[in-house]
Order: structure tokens, then C-alpha cells, then sequence
């Protein structure tokens, strides 16, 4: 006893008992959702969930454009922070990118020696993204300098972004896009997009400074601030990535759908929260990756679409979502006080 008591020391300390990351879990998780759907197919419909191509190529298009928003979100809870606003932001921007991208709006007359009947695809698209990168600076300029809590200042952009939505067009929808604009949301090009998304930004926080900025900030501010880092300009720069990522979202939701509506977006941020948490990041800051985002992803569209396959009503459907989300949480606050104690 005493030899393995002695061995279990190292440098007066013990071992520290090793964990599955986050990651894994999410993946046991999807691979245990998967079955369970499967089964339930077979038992109540006599029909297989996974073995229908068609409806996982529908769910995988109805979770990327979130996706995009949940990558700009995950750096965010990563920092130490939250962003409500993603979703008004998406309205704000579908709009005001979409205007700049109809059919027959401006004067040919105008454009004439330029050969333009409209306007190039890259105008809605620098716009679009301004648009978010805009509403990310506001957000972590007042998060950084003004010291007001992240909940309050993105709840005010929520509210303001979402006002604004209503406001550029009086409410009225935009439609009838260019084609070289519609081409963003058509086929599976969201899902590329949000691959290629994903993979830049997982390479981006795990290789560059930004990245170990970004984790040292979330996990201990005061420590990353005496250790030489601008905390409050790099508040603002991750902010500014996760609107730019809302923004660039909102440009495929709207090609996709051929429109732009002021109510495009609702409830977005919380799913892209949802995704982030269920794929392991810690809402406490400092933990978490793109890996698991990406897989909380893939879970929150596969109960989607599984309660959809077992034709289960709306309301039960948000009721277990909302349930599924807490468990997270719970689950997450358990993993934390678990560390602390053996740290």
C-alpha cells in the first residue's frame, strides 16, 4: 500500500487523473442519439433514420448557416463572454445586403460604361459582412471598455439590430437576388462554407496567438492581462469576428432562401449557444474548440430531424430541446467543480 501510495506521488503531488475530453463525449453522445433514432425508426415507423440519404443532406443544410454563426459564438464563450445578438444581426444584415443585391434595382444608365446592369455580387457581400463586423466592434467596444456585463450590451444589440431589420425596409421583405448572389446558399455550398469556416478557425485558435490570446483570456483575465496581453482590444477583435461570422451567415440564409425577411434569424443565438455548449465549450470560459462545436452541431441537427422523423409536435420538440440544452450546462458545471476538487 505504501509503495503504491509513494508511486502515485510525483514531485509531492499526485497523479492527476485523466480525463476524456469534451469532444469525445459529444461524440459518444451523437453516435448514442444516431442509435436511439434508429431504433425508434424501426420500431414505430418500420422505416431506418440513418439509412435515408435525402434526410440527412436536408438536416446537415439546416444546421450549417447556424453553424457559421455557432464557430463566431464558440470564440466567444471560449473569451469568457456571450453573444445574444447573432440573430438579430442576421436580420439586420440579410436585409441590408439583400437590397444590395436585387435584380433591376439600380439604373442601367448609371452603370453604363461599366457594362453593369446590376450591381457585382462582392458589393452585398463586403456589405454584408461590414454589417456584422460592425455590430461585433459595438458589442466589444462597450463589453471592454465600458465594463458592461456581455449579457447586457449583446441583449441591447439584440434588441437594436433586430430594430433596425424592420426599420431599412419598413418592414417589407427583399427578394429577387441576383444569380451570382443566390449562388451562396444553393446546393450544398452552406455546407462547404461552414466547412471551410470551420477548419480556418480551428486552425486559427489551436496555432496562432490569437487563439492562445483568446483561451488565456477566458481561463484566468487577470493573469493573461499581467502577462502582457491587450485584453480589451482583443475583446473587441473577437467580437468583431463572431459579427463579421453572423453577418457572412445571414449572406447564405438569404441567397439560400431567395429573400430577406426582418424577422430572418430569430432565436439563432440561442441555437448557436446550444450547439457550442452541447459540443463541450464551457460557458465559464477558457475551454472548448471548433471540433466540438462542429459535433454539437451534428446533435442538435440530429434530434431535430429525428423528432421530426418520429413526427413529433413542435412543442414537445422545443420543451426536449430546451431540457437537452440544461443538461449541458448541468453537465458542464459538474465536469468544472469535479477538476476543482481534484486540482
Amino acid at each position: 500500500m505504501a509503495e503504491a501510495a509513494a508511486s502515485a506521488d510525483i514531485f509531492g503531488g499526485r497523479k492527476k487523473k485523466r480525463h476524456w475530453p469534451p469532444e469525445l463525449n459529444a461524440l459518444v453522445g451523437l453516435i448514442g442519439i444516431c442509435i436511439i433514432f434508429e431504433v425508434l425508426g424501426w420500431f414505430l415507423r418500420d422505416q431506418s433514420f440513418l439509412g435515408n440519404t435525402v434526410r440527412l443532406k436536408i438536416m446537415i443544410l439546416q444546421v450549417s448557416i447556424i453553424g457559421i454563426i455557432a464557430i463566431g459564438v464558440t470564440q466567444v464563450i471560449v473569451l469568457g463572454g456571450i453573444d445574444l445578438s447573432s440573430g438579430s444581426v442576421v436580420g439586420a444584415t440579410a436585409m441590408i445586403a439583400m437590397s444590395f443585391a436585387q435584380v433591376g434595382t439600380y439604373d442601367r444608365a448609371v452603370f453604363a460604361e461599366l457594362g453593369w446592369v446590376d450591381l457585382p455580387v462582392i458589393v452585398p457581400i463586403l456589405v454584408g459582412l461590414l454589417c456584422g463586423i460592425v455590430a461585433g466592434l459595438i458589442n466589444g467596444v462597450l463589453i471592454a471598455y465600458t465594463k458592461i456585463p456581455p449579457f447586457i450590451a449583446t441583449l441591447g444589440m439584440m434588441v437594436s439590430a433586430r430594430g433596425v431589420a424592420s426599420w431599412w425596409t419598413k418592414g417589407q421583405p427583399v427578394s429577387f437576388p441576383t444569380d451570382s448572389f443566390a449562388a451562396l446558399g444553393q446546393g450544398m455550398m452552406p455546407v462547404f462554407l461552414f466547412l471551410a469556416i470551420a477548419l480556418l478557425f480551428h486552425l486559427v485558435l489551436k496555432y496562432t496567438i490569437y487563439g492562445k490570446h483568446t483561451y488565456a483570456i477566458g481561463s484566468n483575465e487577470e493573469a493573461a492581462r499581467m502577462s502582457g496581453i491587450n485584453v480589451e482590444r482583443h475583446k473587441v477583435l473577437v467580437y468583431a469576428i463572431a459579427g463579421m461570422l453572423a453577418g457572412f451567415a445571414a449572406l447564405v440564409l438569404a441567397a439560400r432562401g431567395l429573400t430577406a425577411q426582418s424577422g430572418m434569424g430569430i432565436m439563432y443565438e440561442l441555437d448557436a449557444i446550444a450547439m457550442a455548449v452541447i459540443g463541450g465549450v464551457s460557458l465559464s470560459g477558457g475551454r472548448g474548440s471548433i471540433v466540438g462545436t462542429t459535433i454539437g452541431m451534428l446533435i442538435f441537427g440530429v434530434i431535430i430531424s429525428g423528432f421530426t422523423f418520429l413526427r413529433l409536435d413542435a412543442y414537445y420538440q422545443d420543451m426536449i430541446k430546451g431540457a437537452i440544452i440544461v443538461a449541458a450546462v448541468v453537465a458542464d458545471q459538474y465536469r468544472q467543480r469535479r477538476r476543482a476538487m481534484e486540482s
